[in-house]
Order: C-alpha cells, then sequence, then structure tokens
C-alpha cells in the first residue's frame, strides 16, 4: 500500500494532488463548484509557475555562488543541494509515508478537538517537512515509534507558532484567516518575536526602509525590476571578481543580471494567481466566521502553501538582499561547515513570518535573517552526517565530489535541530520536559489568543508603513 502511494505521489506531484485537496476542501466549505473548480486551476498554474522559475534560476545562481567561494579559497565540506531531495526521500520511505497517511488524520483530530485552529489539509503536501525529519530520526535510532512521535510533536509545535503569527501573516498578505504552518519556514517567527522589542527600543521601527519608500525615493531605481537587475549585477561582478576582463564574466554576469530582474517581476504575478485559489475558501470561512456570535474565540485559519507571499515586494526583496549576506556569513563564522547553494532561492519562502510580524519594515527583516539564518548554517553543520547518510540510504545519489550534503531550508532551523538532537537521546525526563513546556505554551495561546494578537499588531503598527 505505502509502495503504492509513493508512486501516486511520484507521478502526479504536488502541481496535481494540491488542486484536488483545495478542490475537495472548497466543497466541504459550501463554495460553489465553479468557484472551486476556478480555484483549484489556479493552484496548479501557481505551483507549476513557481517550478519552472525556480528550475530556471537555480542552474544560474550556484554556479556563481561557488564562484564567489573559489575567490575566497575557504572550504566548506556541507553542501546544499535543494529541498527536492529531501522531498524524495521523505517520499521513499515507510515512516515517510506512514505520516502522510496517519498525519493527516492526526491533524484533523487536532483540529476537531479545538488543540489548533488552523487547518493543515489545505496544505497536505508540506506535510513532506515533518516526513523527512521522522526518516532521519529512524536513520539514527533504528526506532519506529520514537521518530513517529518527533513527527507529531514537531507537528504541533509548527501548529503552536502558526497560530501565534496568523493574525498578522493573513493581515499583511491580505487573505482572510489564512496562515503558512510548513515546518521548513514557520521557525523564522521565533527572531521576530523575540527581538522586535529590543528593535522597536533602539527606534528601527522608525527607519522608513521598504519597497514602498524605495519606490516613492528612488523612482525607476527603486521599482522590484531595476532593484533586481542592480542586485543582479552586483552579485554577478562579486561572484567573478577574478575574471572581470573576460568576455565570458560579462556573458554570465549580464545573463544573471537580466535572469534576476526577471525573478523579481514574474514571480509576483505567479503569486497573485497562486493566491487566487485560496480566496474562496478564505471567503467561506469568513462568512461562517461573520454568522457565529462568539466568532473572536472560534476564529480558525486555512493553512496555505508559503509560495502565496514569496512575490510580495518586502519578502522577495530582503530575500535576495539576504543571499550575498548569508554567502559572507557562511564564509567568515568560525566553526560553519555549510555552503548554501540551491536553496538561497528559498530564502522568500524561509522569511515571511518576519515580514507579517514587523510589517515589511526591511531593516528589521534583513537583521532577523541574518540572525537566525546564521545560527542555521550551524544547525544544517551539525545535521548534514545524519541527513547525508539518510538520503543516501533512500537511493539519492550524491553529486561527485562531495562528501556531505544538506538542505538548508529543511535543516537549518535551531529550533527543529535542537528538539531532534535532544528527542534522539531517548531520554524519557529530557522529552516529557519538551512535551511539559508545549503544554505550558499551548495553555497560554489557547487563555490569551486575543492578546497576543493584539500585542502583536501593536508592535507591527509602531512600523511606518509598508
Amino acid at each position: 500500500m505505502l509502495e503504492s502511494l509513493n508512486e501516486i505521489f511520484q507521478l502526479f506531484g504536488a502541481t496535481v494532488i494540491v488542486p484536488i485537496m483545495i478542490f475537495i476542501i472548497s466543497l466541504c466549505l459550501r463554495v460553489p463548484v465553479k468557484k472551486a473548480i476556478e480555484g483549484s486551476i489556479y493552484a496548479g498554474v501557481g505551483l507549476t509557475g513557481f517550478g519552472w522559475i525556480i528550475s530556471a534560476f537555480t542552474p544560474l545562481i550556484t554556479p556563481i555562488v561557488k564562484q564567489m567561494v573559489e575567490t575566497t579559497g575557504i572550504d566548506r565540506s556541507v553542501v546544499d543541494i535543494g529541498w527536492q531531495t529531501g522531498s524524495l526521500t521523505a517520499f521513499s520511505t515507510s515512516i515517510g509515508l506512514s505520516f502522510f497517511i496517519f498525519g493527516l488524520v492526526i491533524e484533523l483530530i487536532l483540529f476537531l478537538v479545538g488543540i489548533t485552529r488552523v487547518f493543515v489539509p489545505s496544505n497536505l503536501w508540506n506535510n513532506f517537512g515533518y516526513m523527512v525529519w521522522g526518516a532521519v530520526a529512524y536513520q539514527v535510532t533504528h526506532q519506529f515509534w520514537l521518530s513517529f512521535g518527533l513527527m507529531i510533536f514537531l507537528l504541533l509545535y509548527t501548529l503552536l507558532l502558526s497560530e501565534v503569527i496568523a493574525d498578522r501573516w493573513s493581515d499583511y498578505y491580505g487573505i482572510k484567516n489564512a496562515t503558512i504552518n510548513s515546518i521548513h519556514n514557520i521557525e523564522s517567527a521565533i527572531p521576530a518575536l523575540l527581538f522586535d522589542p529590543i528593535w522597536n527600543k533602539l527606534g528601527l521601527n522608525k527607519v522608513s526602509f521598504n519597497p514602498l519608500f524605495l519606490k516613492e525615493k528612488l523612482g525607476l531605481f527603486g521599482q522590484p525590476t531595476t532593484l533586481g537587475a542592480i542586485l543582479g549585477l552586483i552579485i554577478g561582478v562579486l561572484g567573478n571578481l577574478t575574471r572581470l576582463f573576460t568576455i565570458e564574466a560579462w556573458g554570465q554576469i549580464l545573463t544573471f543580471t537580466v535572469a534576476l530582474a526577471a525573478v523579481m517581476t514574474i514571480f509576483p504575478l505567479v503569486t497573485d494567481v497562486f493566491s487566487k485559489a485560496f480566496v474562496p475558501i478564505a471567503q467561506a470561512v469568513e462568512k461562517n466566521r461573520k454568522q457565529d456570535a462568539d466568532s473572536a474565540k472560534k476564529r480558525w485559519f486555512l493553512a496555505v502553501d508559503d509560495g502565496v507571499g514569496y512575490g510580495e515586494p518586502a519578502t522577495i526583496l530582503s530575500g535576495i538582499l539576504l543571499i550575498p549576506i548569508l554567502v559572507v556569513l557562511a564564509l567568515i563564522l568560525p566553526g560553519n561547515k555549510t555552503l548554501p547553494v540551491v536553496d538561497l532561492i528559498s530564502i522568500p519562502f524561509m522569511i515571511e513570518s518576519m515580514v507579517a510580524l514587523s510589517k515589511g519594515n526591511m531593516v528589521k527583516i534583513l537583521l532577523n535573517g541574518t540572525i537566525w539564518l546564521g545560527l542555521g548554517l550551524y544547525a544544517s553543520s551539525y545535521m548534514a552526517p545524519f541527513y547525508t547518510e539518510t538520503v543516501m540510504t533512500y537511493g539519492s545519489a550524491l553529486p561527485a565530489g562531495i562528501v556531505l550534503v544538506t538542505s538548508f531550508n529543511l535543516m537549518a532551523r535551531p529550533l527543529t535541530v535542537a528538539i531532534f538532537a535532544l528527542w534522539i537521546t531517548k531520554n524519557p525526563l529530557i522529552i516529557g520536559s519538551m512535551i511539559g513546556i508545549y503544554l505550558v505554551l499551548l495553555y497560554f495561546l489557547r487563555t490569551h489568543r486575543e492578546v497576543i494578537y493584539a500585542y502583536l499588531k501593536r508592535n507591527a503598527e509602531k512600523n511606518r508603513a509598508h
């Protein structure tokens, strides 16, 4: 059965399965059939568009990053080969596929009994994020139930964070009653939650560094397309410092310049199409909520794919700016072994929580991103031996000359890695303590949710308009 399920997922992929799930959920929420069909098609078109852009851009950014590193002469033993390998590994394991089936049931139960107010099945495909951690844990411990328990616990804390930021994410990205919940991207909410009061004390909330400001003050040079070209030119030059006076170098530089300008222009358009897939469902949720006299307490959120927010100007621009910052960090941080390469294009996905909580304040986003992604380099370096062994066990061949691999998007997760490291100790006191901390946080969220939302809204409103 599991092998047949794996074959189905590999055959159809996210571009088919996600639209089917959206169609089913739309009908369950009494969305008219016409709108349900339209939404499903928009989802498939959007996901296909994302895939095309990322597939075309990755072969352009990868050699430039490698050239930047070669210029310094610094070697990093752990190479980022992208999240796709992790996804393939997750769906190739019995424990991963078991979670995909039974995890869906667990997610529905958690929602129906009120432990979470986030409806996850609408974002079913991103369950591979939990599955890959279960696969790695099983590879290390060879204990099925311990590894399955880890996936459930990771799901619980992810849903907790997802609900905490839900009101801000929904407001900032303009989709009512929606939030993101993928484990590999939600964690970036932590530095924003921790450091935002500090940044406000330092007056960073008053700094007008956001796409609207850039557009107003810089005119043509503040447009996303032009900014993409400028950043592309700078990154291209940095990757070709040792051969700037060759025609080959300028061919690569200018090709990359145009490509990054295209990404900055096209991605928001694709994002706009993709977000339309969730609008009918979100409207149905809002309609039902308004009919409920106790709607504030019972308000629930629809989990959506992170692609909905990728093309938002502050998100994509901050993500692109963090690429050279992260490469520099990878080269100068003592003890780091990871070189982020393929997943650099995923940085905008990884920072959406930061963007929403800071209302697009790019100074805060860059600071939070630098701190958290910097820690992520160490997390990824720690996980590399475990991740590499798991990937090789389930059939993925390593690129020639590479000994250790990672996915920066999946493994550079400081909190998740800390939980993983403590969980695989198999110590019942440690595991019980983590569960106890989660229960305390859940109780606080259940009893103070509206207070938390009001506090985060006040903090966000202190930032100048984005």
